[in-house]
């Protein structure tokens, strides 16, 4: 431990705030949050903390830097954005880009309708989710479609359009565009799908049948039909639906399961006392605390998140519960409970929740340890001409179009072959054009026809398969079996029109099919091409990060007047980033050779000033 580092933790502050420690070359290695700085930071070098990573993470550390907040919440939440800004290796690395739909309605809007959202925003409108399965979404939302005629079409077509479509010649629809329904009588429908979707059938349908024998009395028999037909559908749907807790909250319910450093979490989604489905979590590889693990995760999740239950279960106590359901309910806008059950029902979905981790930390278990079989499945399901005993996959990283890079990675008999791996800079292509840097990179891996694979996976959809199979074509290699691999479409729009169901995970794309496959029933196939796609994207963001690193430095340093290459080197070679350029003070700047007092001063002013 150097003298500075050991003057750094006996002068910590006694105050909560956040800490990041570094190791030699001033990479984050690890950031934490703590009620009192000194005495957590202590704990670390005294070996009185038990965590496992402990050791492995104090043996790099050689600097330490200091933020302090007002309140443990706050260091909370500074927490939680410097690790989604710096990804720091012994912190959660929460990579989730899986979104679910949800069912979206604005009761401000005249004549609104139901749509199916991802990513739902805080725009006033209503949103009941999330769905896990997007059948089981599309699903619920024909159902509503078939009971409450609301329109479907877009404002655009609401106002341009002069007659009823065939969606009121079905009874899906009453037509508000044309004025064959009141605005009073339409808000009414509303009203009675978002009691449906908040879980108050029963007083629907008591609602229902009082306007039903209503209608009657006053001999509108054809109303009275259309409300009791509107019943009959409700309750055979009631029948249907699997009451889990008799309390009728909203809830989310967190399971884990736990070998070694490999942790899985599940999560169920309990709404209006019934389960609407559940969702496990990437596989987490981290030697740190397992309530650490859980309360970095609900952070991370919850950060993303719009609709927050009124309840949220976890399998234990943690550390920090309290701040961590005060953050939550600051987000809600009201009270939210975060419990750990020790009886009774809400222990009992703990215990589902835990089996459901359980099962998905086999499956991926079983994924890696069986990858024999797992190409034995991908030659049978997605018809491969040939046993792919090397795959290479390729992905793209830029921003809009700056600084793009594209990767590859290669396994040989379902491990990673890692002195196959490469790394591109786009040369080509200007703007961002995600296609033609595909094929750039296609193109300069294969035209000299070297050590060709027998699979070649592109991380997208049909357009990125396109992109290889034309680049083998123009090459004139055959006989090599591409597929592309994408996740769910993200729908930016608010609507999502005509879309075949989602099953809500990741779609295989063949030559020559106009619809993708599914593995999910065979994960063993499924888990090894995520594996090998994920590889590729993570060895694309790490060196995306590196160029555009380099390039932020090098442009910052540029710019500075009397700074030539040879010291810009230097300044690069000492401090490695722009961020440690940008934070050094005078004197640190004087460490470097070939920067005096003189430049040093030049440096600092022109970083604080933008100007000489």
């Amino acid at each position: 431990m150097t003298g500075d580092l050991e003057t750094k933790i006996r002068h910590a502050p006694r105050s909560p705030g956040v800490y990041l420690m570094k190791d030699g070359s001033g990479e984050i290695l690890y950031v934490g949050k703590a009620r009192d700085l000194k005495a957590r930071i202590r704990a670390y070098f005294a070996r009185t903390d038990a965590r496992a990573m402990i050791p492995f993470l104090v043996s790099r550390i050689r600097d330490m830097e200091f933020i302090l907040t007002g309140t443990e919440k706050e260091a909370l939440i500074l927490e939680n954005n410097l690790i989604k800004e710096h990804r720091p290796r012994y912190n959660v690395d929460f990579r989730d880009d899986k979104s679910y739909y949800n069912i979206r309605i604005d009761p401000s809007e005249p004549f609104p309708r139901f749509q199916l959202v991802r990513r739902p925003k805080k725009d006033g409108a209503r949103h009941f989710g999330p769905y896990p399965s997007g059948a089981a979404a599309k699903e619920t939302l024909r159902f509503l479609q078939t009971i409450l005629p609301l329109r479907i079409c877009r404002d655009r077509e609401l106002k341009a359009r002069r007659r009823p479509c065939l969606e009121y010649e079905i009874g899906r629809c009453a037509a508000p565009c044309v004025g064959r329904i009141g605005l009073s009588d339409y808000q009414r429908l509303v009203k009675d799908g978002i009691a449906f979707l908040e879980g108050r059938e029963r007083a629907l349908i008591g609602d229902l049948r009082a306007r039903m024998n209503g209608a009657a009395e006053e001999l509108r028999f054809e109303e009275a039909a259309v409300l009791r037909d509107r019943i009959a559908a409700l309750e055979e749907t009631l029948e249907r639906q699997r009451i889990v807790s008799m309390t009728g909250r909203n809830r989310d319910v967190f399971g884990l399961c736990r070998e070694e450093d490999l942790t899985q979490v599940a999560l169920l989604f309990v709404r209006s006392g019934r389960m609407i489905g559940q969702k496990t979590f990437p596989l987490i590889r981290l030697r740190a605390e397992t309530g650490e693990i859980l309360s970095s995760l609900l952070m991370r999740y919850y950060d993303g998140v719009v609709d927050i239950p009124d309840e949220v279960v976890v399998p234990m106590a943690l550390e920090d519960g309290m701040v961590l359901a005060e953050w939550l309910a600051e987000k809600k806008g009201r009270g939210v409970s975060l419990v750990s059950p020790k009886r009774g029902e809400t222990l009992a979905l703990v215990g589902i929740a835990g089996r459901n981790a359980e099962n998905a930390l086999k499956t991926a278990r079983l994924a890696a340890d069986r990858p024999e079989e797992a190409l034995r499945l991908l030659v049978e399901k997605l018809k491969l001409r040939n046993l792919p005993r090397r795959i290479e996959c390729f992905d793209i990283s830029n921003v809009g179009g700056k600084h793009a890079v594209g990767s590859l990675v290669a396994f040989t008999a379902g491990v990673p072959a890692k002195e196959g791996y490469r790394r591109f800079r786009i040369r080509t292509v200007s703007g961002a054009d995600d296609y033609a840097m595909m094929y750039e990179v296609l193109k300069r891996r294969y035209q000299k026809r070297e050590n060709i694979p027998d699979l070649v996976i592109v991380d997208g959809g049909k357009g990125q398969l396109g992109v290889a199979l034309a680049v083998l074509k123009d090459l004139g290699i055959e006989g090599v079996d591409v597929i592309g691999l994408a996740k769910e479409r993200d729908d930016a729009r608010q609507d999502v029109p005509n879309d075949t169901p989602g099953k809500g995970e990741d779609r295989v794309y063949l030559p020559g099919r106009k619809d993708p496959v599914y593995l999910s029933r065979w994960p063993v196939a499924l888990f090894l091409l995520q594996r090998i796609r994920d590889e590729a994207h993570r060895f694309a963001v790490t060196y995306h990060r590196k160029v555009k690193g380099k390039a932020d430095l090098q442009s910052l340093l540029d710019r500075i007047p009397g700074i030539g290459p040879a010291r810009r080197k230097a300044l690069l070679t000492f401090f490695g980033d722009v961020q440690r350029v940008r934070a050094a003070s005078v004197e640190d700047l004087q460490q470097v050779e070939g920067i005096g007092a003189e430049n040093a001063c030049r440096i600092r002013m022109f970083l604080d000033t933008g100007q000489e």
